[in-house]
């Protein structure tokens, strides 16, 4: 219940998005009581079974989760991109909004490929058909860029009722966690864009240049 994304296309043959991300910066003021906890915190913890948030459930699982039909605080990246997929305008606001649904990946995915549940249905028109076209759009301008693709599985833990390890099993990715990702790498190149501009602090995350062919082989 982090984010939420929306699609619509524009005159020009392009695409609006909204990417709204929970706005917990709203709640959590610099110096209080919240802050100096999370501090400590450093992080919400993510195990097989359970989630340790870094703060209290009634922020991370109320007030700070865009659940369906309830209004929340966010804040809101307006995203134009043009056929090709370029990022062409933006616009950041804080907001309210209210979520239409909470889809899992599986049940988009079903959808699109010709199975819509109840929930799905009402929705292919105005939300999910415009989300895949907005896709494709952005992964065509990613595949033009060379952007790295690491294709590398996921895998689940799954555990007992005593919190014991029973297997592994493969996460299948589909199309429709593609879709989320390539949303927030636009809205996280508006952000840094919108920081840049205004000549702000930002922390990036840099990669190295490759190590030694001689330190990869001694690796192998």
């Amino acid at each position: 219940f982090d984010d939420a994304v929306f699609a619509e296309k524009t005159a020009d043959g392009g695409f609006h998005l909204i990417v709204a991300i929970a706005d917990v910066s709203y709640y959590v003021r610099p110096g209080s009581a919240l802050d100096q906890d999370a501090y400590e915190r450093g992080n919400s913890t993510y195990l097989p079974d359970r989630v340790l948030p870094m703060l209290p459930e009634a922020l991370s699982n109320e007030l700070c989760s865009l659940k369906p039909h309830e209004d929340r605080a966010c804040l809101a990246f307006h995203l134009y991109i043009d056929a090709a997929g370029n990022l062409t305008g933006q616009k950041i606001v804080r907001g309210l909004m209210r979520s239409a649904a909470r889809l899992t990946y599986k049940q988009v995915q079903e959808a699109k490929d010709g199975a819509p549940d109840a929930m799905t249905a009402p929705l292919m028109d105005t939300v999910i058909h415009p989300l895949y076209e907005a896709y494709a759009a952005l992964r065509g301008a990613r595949e033009r860029r060379g952007a790295l693709d690491m294709g590398a599985p996921e895998y689940k833990v799954s555990v007992d009722t005593q919190g014991t390890a029973t297997g592994v099993k493969r996460y299948e990715s589909r199309d429709s966690n593609k879709v989320i990702e390539e949303f927030m790498v636009l809205a996280n190149v508006a952000a840094a864009t919108a920081l840049e501009e205004k000549n702000a602090p930002c922390v990036y995350r840099v990669h190295g240049r490759p190590p030694n062919p001689i330190a990869i082989a001694k690796l192998r």
